[in-house]
């Protein structure tokens, strides 16, 4: 019978946008530990090299494991899981992985044009994972894949600032948007867990309405079918709650935003 696990869940992810993923993991996995990392050091991830960023993050787990021993590791960042995640179970096999990856198989399911839109970053787009995705689940759909450059920074200064330019929102989700054959594209899938922080912003500046689908409750639902056959500890009441962020670098905006999630923001030494 294998050891009972340590009752924690390590949520990683380039930034803040994991937030949204932690959301959904505390309403349906309350009884457990959380520890938020985010690698913004590193950020954003779309724009590194793939070898440089694997041998990154494989670095990194290595420490957060060491330090940590989390009961479960749930990357919550497409970037990352697309590219690193088969590598990290290989090089971590006694730790569980929960991986994100776009919500196409869903879309697929649900569009009605047979047009679906993956809003991603330009990692994402690039990696060879996401059209195996398009090409088991998806092969009846026209599936445009737009590769955002600034949109996820651009969710991580509404995160900080509470402000965002709705202009420049516009134009890197104005691609998705297809007129084909007399029909329009009805879903776009929000391949960054960044971008569900945006989602009122892009309704609003959407040319005409969409199905806007993210893949945190999926996340979150597939971490609890993992744990539902795993033994976990009785959760250690003296270990709070806690944001670890890779820049030693917390601003008082910050702060207040890992507050709100019901973390105790720190740095990461």
């Amino acid at each position: 019978m294998a050891e009972p696990r340590n009752a924690s869940i390590l949520i990683f992810d380039s930034g803040i946008g994991g937030l949204s993923v932690l959301k959904e993991m505390r309403i349906i996995l309350p009884s457990m530990r959380y520890i938020y990392v985010a690698d913004d050091a590193a950020f954003p991830y779309g724009a590194w090299e793939e070898q440089e960023l694997l041998e990154r993050m494989t670095k990194l787990f290595a420490a957060l494991i060491e330090r940590h021993n989390p009961g479960m590791i749930v990357i919550g960042c497409n970037t990352a899981s697309t590219l690193a995640i088969h590598h990290l179970r290989k090089v971590y096999p006694d730790q569980i992985f929960v991986g994100t990856v776009p919500a196409i198989k869903p879309a697929a399911e649900r569009t009605h044009s047979g047009l679906v839109s993956v809003l991603a970053t330009p990692g994402t787009v690039r990696r060879q994972y996401t059209r195996d995705l398009i090409k088991q689940y998806a092969s009846k759909c026209h599936v445009r894949l737009v590769g955002s450059e600034n949109l996820a920074q651009l969710a991580e200064t509404y995160m900080r600032t509470g402000f965002v330019d709705e202009a420049a929102v516009k134009t890197e989700a104005e691609l998705c948007f297809v007129e084909q054959d007399g029909k329009r594209t009805d879903i776009v899938v929000l391949a960054c867990t960044h971008y569900p922080f945006l989602v009122n912003r892009l309704r609003k500046t959407a040319p005409w309405p969409v199905d806007w689908i993210d893949t945190c409750e999926a996340i979150a639902r597939r971490a609890v079918s993992l744990a539902s056959d795993l033994t976990f500890k009785p959760r250690d009441a003296a270990l709070p709650d806690i944001a670890l962020f890779t820049s030693n670098q917390v601003s008082k905006e910050i702060q207040r935003l890992v507050v709100g999630f019901g973390l105790i923001g720190t740095a990461y030494p």
